[in-house]
Protein backbone atom coordinates (compact mmCIF):
# COMPACT_ATOMS: atom_id res chain seq x y z
CA UNK A 1 0.00 0.00 0.00
CA UNK A 2 1.75 3.21 -1.15
CA UNK A 3 0.72 6.59 -1.02
CA UNK A 4 -0.82 6.94 -3.69
CA UNK A 5 -3.36 3.85 -3.19
CA UNK A 6 -4.41 4.33 0.48
CA UNK A 7 -7.94 3.78 0.89
CA UNK A 8 -10.59 2.96 2.79
CA UNK A 9 -14.07 3.15 3.16
CA UNK A 10 -16.62 6.73 3.01
CA UNK A 11 -19.87 7.61 3.59
CA UNK A 12 -21.31 10.15 0.82
CA UNK A 13 -23.15 13.74 2.33
CA UNK A 14 -26.26 12.54 3.37
CA UNK A 15 -28.02 15.38 1.78
CA UNK A 16 -27.32 13.72 -1.63
CA UNK A 17 -25.23 16.77 -3.00
CA UNK A 18 -21.81 17.20 -3.62
CA UNK A 19 -19.79 17.50 -0.59
CA UNK A 20 -18.57 21.23 0.69
CA UNK A 21 -16.55 19.87 3.32
CA UNK A 22 -14.67 16.33 3.94
CA UNK A 23 -13.84 14.77 7.40
CA UNK A 24 -11.29 12.45 7.80
CA UNK A 25 -11.32 9.90 10.39
CA UNK A 26 -8.29 7.90 11.47
CA UNK A 27 -8.19 4.51 13.07
CA UNK A 28 -6.22 3.14 16.47
CA UNK A 29 -4.04 0.23 16.44
CA UNK A 30 -5.64 -2.66 15.28
CA UNK A 31 -8.30 -1.77 13.94
CA UNK A 32 -9.19 -0.07 9.78
CA UNK A 33 -10.91 2.12 7.92
CA UNK A 34 -14.52 0.15 8.69
CA UNK A 35 -14.16 1.20 12.91
CA UNK A 36 -14.72 4.81 12.99
CA UNK A 37 -16.39 4.81 9.45
CA UNK A 38 -19.74 3.98 11.58
CA UNK A 39 -19.28 7.53 13.13
CA UNK A 40 -20.02 8.61 10.01
CA UNK A 41 -24.40 8.91 10.25
CA UNK A 42 -23.77 10.79 13.55
CA UNK A 43 -21.62 13.37 12.60
CA UNK A 44 -23.96 13.46 9.34
CA UNK A 45 -26.89 14.69 11.08
CA UNK A 46 -24.67 18.19 11.69
CA UNK A 47 -22.42 17.90 8.80
CA UNK A 48 -25.23 16.68 5.62
CA UNK A 49 -23.19 18.20 3.16
CA UNK A 50 -20.15 16.13 4.23
CA UNK A 51 -18.51 13.24 3.00
CA UNK A 52 -16.66 11.15 5.19
CA UNK A 53 -13.46 9.20 4.69
CA UNK A 54 -11.63 6.64 7.36
CA UNK A 55 -8.60 5.11 5.30
CA UNK A 56 -6.90 1.99 6.32
CA UNK A 57 -3.68 2.38 7.98
CA UNK A 58 -0.23 1.48 5.46
CA UNK A 59 0.69 -1.56 7.44
CA UNK A 60 -0.52 -4.79 8.61
CA UNK A 61 -1.14 -5.04 12.54
CA UNK A 62 1.66 -6.73 14.48
CA UNK A 63 -0.50 -7.80 16.90
CA UNK A 64 -3.57 -8.41 14.98
CA UNK A 65 -3.83 -10.61 11.88
CA UNK A 66 -6.85 -8.35 10.46
CA UNK A 67 -6.13 -5.18 11.75
CA UNK A 68 -3.49 -2.59 10.69
CA UNK A 69 -1.47 0.30 12.52
CA UNK A 70 0.15 3.75 11.34
CA UNK A 71 3.19 2.44 13.30
CA UNK A 72 4.76 -0.43 15.20
CA UNK A 73 3.80 -0.05 19.23
CA UNK A 74 5.62 -3.21 20.18
CA UNK A 75 7.56 -1.32 22.56
CA UNK A 76 4.62 1.03 23.94
CA UNK A 77 4.08 0.81 27.62
CA UNK A 78 1.27 3.15 28.96
CA UNK A 79 3.36 4.29 31.96
CA UNK A 80 5.69 5.92 29.24
CA UNK A 81 2.59 8.82 28.84
CA UNK A 82 1.85 9.10 32.81
CA UNK A 83 5.51 10.58 33.11
CA UNK A 84 6.25 13.60 31.61
CA UNK A 85 7.32 12.82 27.77
CA UNK A 86 8.64 15.74 26.88
CA UNK A 87 12.52 13.67 26.24
CA UNK A 88 11.79 11.18 24.23
CA UNK A 89 12.91 8.16 25.18
CA UNK A 90 13.86 5.47 22.98
CA UNK A 91 10.83 3.36 22.69
CA UNK A 92 9.03 7.42 21.88
CA UNK A 93 11.42 7.88 19.63
CA UNK A 94 10.46 4.49 17.75
CA UNK A 95 7.11 6.00 17.32
CA UNK A 96 8.22 9.39 16.73
CA UNK A 97 10.35 7.77 13.61
CA UNK A 98 6.93 5.35 12.71
CA UNK A 99 4.82 8.53 12.13
CA UNK A 100 7.16 10.22 10.28
CA UNK A 101 7.59 7.45 8.36
CA UNK A 102 3.75 6.98 7.66
CA UNK A 103 3.40 10.87 7.36
CA UNK A 104 3.86 11.10 3.67
CA UNK A 105 1.19 7.95 2.53
CA UNK A 106 -1.65 10.19 4.76
CA UNK A 107 0.14 13.85 3.25
CA UNK A 108 -0.89 12.34 -0.14
CA UNK A 109 -4.29 10.92 0.54
CA UNK A 110 -5.44 14.14 2.06
CA UNK A 111 -3.87 15.73 -1.19
CA UNK A 112 -6.00 13.35 -3.27
CA UNK A 113 -9.30 14.09 -1.25
CA UNK A 114 -9.24 17.84 -1.86
CA UNK A 115 -8.64 17.64 -5.40
CA UNK A 116 -11.38 14.85 -6.18
CA UNK A 117 -13.51 17.16 -4.21
CA UNK A 118 -12.07 20.20 -5.68
CA UNK A 119 -12.46 21.71 -2.20
CA UNK A 120 -9.79 24.18 -0.42
CA UNK A 121 -8.07 23.21 3.20
CA UNK A 122 -10.71 25.15 5.39
CA UNK A 123 -13.29 22.15 4.15
CA UNK A 124 -10.79 19.16 5.48
CA UNK A 125 -10.94 18.19 9.10
CA UNK A 126 -9.19 15.31 10.98
CA UNK A 127 -10.34 13.40 13.67
CA UNK A 128 -8.37 10.91 15.25
CA UNK A 129 -8.68 8.09 17.67
CA UNK A 130 -5.95 6.48 20.08
CA UNK A 131 -2.88 6.19 16.84
CA UNK A 132 -5.19 8.16 14.37
CA UNK A 133 -5.01 10.73 16.79
CA UNK A 134 -1.10 10.90 17.05
CA UNK A 135 -1.09 10.82 13.08
CA UNK A 136 -3.71 13.31 12.86
CA UNK A 137 -1.59 15.79 15.44
CA UNK A 138 1.63 14.50 14.26
CA UNK A 139 0.49 15.50 9.97
CA UNK A 140 -1.65 18.44 10.46
CA UNK A 141 0.49 20.65 12.04
CA UNK A 142 3.45 20.01 9.94
CA UNK A 143 1.39 20.40 6.65
CA UNK A 144 1.88 23.28 4.76
CA UNK A 145 -0.15 26.64 6.06
CA UNK A 146 -2.11 26.66 2.37
CA UNK A 147 -2.57 23.04 2.71
CA UNK A 148 -3.23 22.62 6.37
CA UNK A 149 -6.52 21.19 7.90
CA UNK A 150 -9.21 23.89 9.67
CA UNK A 151 -9.57 21.47 12.68
CA UNK A 152 -8.21 18.78 14.17
CA UNK A 153 -10.34 16.55 17.08
CA UNK A 154 -8.58 13.81 19.06
CA UNK A 155 -10.02 11.09 21.26
CA UNK A 156 -7.96 9.28 23.19
CA UNK A 157 -4.29 9.91 21.91
CA UNK A 158 -1.10 11.62 22.23
CA UNK A 159 1.08 13.99 20.72
CA UNK A 160 4.38 12.79 19.70
CA UNK A 161 7.76 14.55 19.92
CA UNK A 162 6.98 17.56 21.75
CA UNK A 163 10.08 18.93 22.26
CA UNK A 164 10.48 18.95 18.09
CA UNK A 165 7.32 20.56 17.54
CA UNK A 166 8.44 24.37 17.94
CA UNK A 167 10.95 23.53 15.18
CA UNK A 168 8.85 21.65 12.90
CA UNK A 169 5.23 23.22 13.11
CA UNK A 170 3.75 24.81 9.82
CA UNK A 171 0.46 25.62 10.72
CA UNK A 172 -1.84 26.13 13.64
CA UNK A 173 -5.33 24.55 13.20
CA UNK A 174 -7.66 24.87 16.63
CA UNK A 175 -7.44 21.53 18.28
CA UNK A 176 -10.12 20.03 20.30
CA UNK A 177 -8.39 16.65 22.60
CA UNK A 178 -11.38 14.30 24.60
CA UNK A 179 -9.98 12.03 26.51
CA UNK A 180 -11.48 9.22 29.21
CA UNK A 181 -10.33 9.47 32.60
CA UNK A 182 -10.45 5.61 33.09
CA UNK A 183 -8.37 5.17 29.83
CA UNK A 184 -5.66 2.68 30.65
CA UNK A 185 -4.08 2.33 27.34
CA UNK A 186 -3.20 6.28 26.65
CA UNK A 187 -3.64 7.66 29.57
CA UNK A 188 -5.03 10.88 30.11
CA UNK A 189 -2.01 12.52 31.65
CA UNK A 190 -1.15 12.53 27.54
CA UNK A 191 -3.79 15.15 27.02
CA UNK A 192 -3.04 17.32 29.30
CA UNK A 193 1.43 17.19 27.80
CA UNK A 194 -0.24 17.19 24.42
CA UNK A 195 -1.95 20.56 25.76
CA UNK A 196 0.62 22.12 27.46
CA UNK A 197 2.48 21.58 24.10
CA UNK A 198 0.42 22.91 21.65
CA UNK A 199 -0.18 25.91 24.10
CA UNK A 200 3.64 26.90 24.01
CA UNK A 201 3.58 26.75 19.96
CA UNK A 202 0.67 29.23 19.81
CA UNK A 203 -2.04 26.80 18.62
CA UNK A 204 -5.58 26.76 19.67
CA UNK A 205 -6.42 23.89 21.90
CA UNK A 206 -9.59 22.79 23.88
CA UNK A 207 -9.44 19.76 26.27
CA UNK A 208 -12.23 17.87 27.81
CA UNK A 209 -12.20 14.88 30.66
CA UNK A 210 -15.26 11.90 30.23
CA UNK A 211 -15.35 11.05 33.75
CA UNK A 212 -15.37 7.33 34.25
CA UNK A 213 -14.53 5.77 30.73
CA UNK A 214 -11.96 3.88 29.45
CA UNK A 215 -9.92 3.80 25.98
CA UNK A 216 -12.92 4.88 23.78
CA UNK A 217 -15.43 7.74 22.66
CA UNK A 218 -18.73 7.89 24.21
CA UNK A 219 -21.95 10.19 23.11
CA UNK A 220 -21.11 13.15 24.76
CA UNK A 221 -17.62 13.19 23.49
CA UNK A 222 -18.98 12.55 19.89
CA UNK A 223 -21.43 15.45 19.93
CA UNK A 224 -18.72 17.82 21.55
CA UNK A 225 -16.57 16.81 18.64
CA UNK A 226 -19.25 17.20 15.77
CA UNK A 227 -19.98 20.66 17.16
CA UNK A 228 -16.22 21.53 16.99
CA UNK A 229 -15.45 20.22 13.39
CA UNK A 230 -18.84 21.59 12.18
CA UNK A 231 -18.17 24.82 13.55
CA UNK A 232 -14.74 25.21 11.84
CA UNK A 233 -16.06 24.18 8.33
CA UNK A 234 -19.41 25.78 8.02
CA UNK A 235 -20.29 27.38 4.93
CA UNK A 236 -19.45 31.39 4.17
Amino acid sequence: MTAATLSGPSHAPANGAPARRVVVFLHGYGADGNDLIGLAPFFAQAMPDAAFHSPHAPEPCEMAPMGRQWFSLRAYDPNMLRRDPSTLGPALEQMFQGAEKAAPALDAYLDGLLEQYGLTPDKLVLAGFSQGTMMALHVGLRRAADRAPAAILGYSGALLGPDRLGDEIKAQPPVMLIHGTADEVVPPQAMDAAQEALRVVGVPVETHRRPNLPHGIDEEGASMGRAFLDSHTKAG
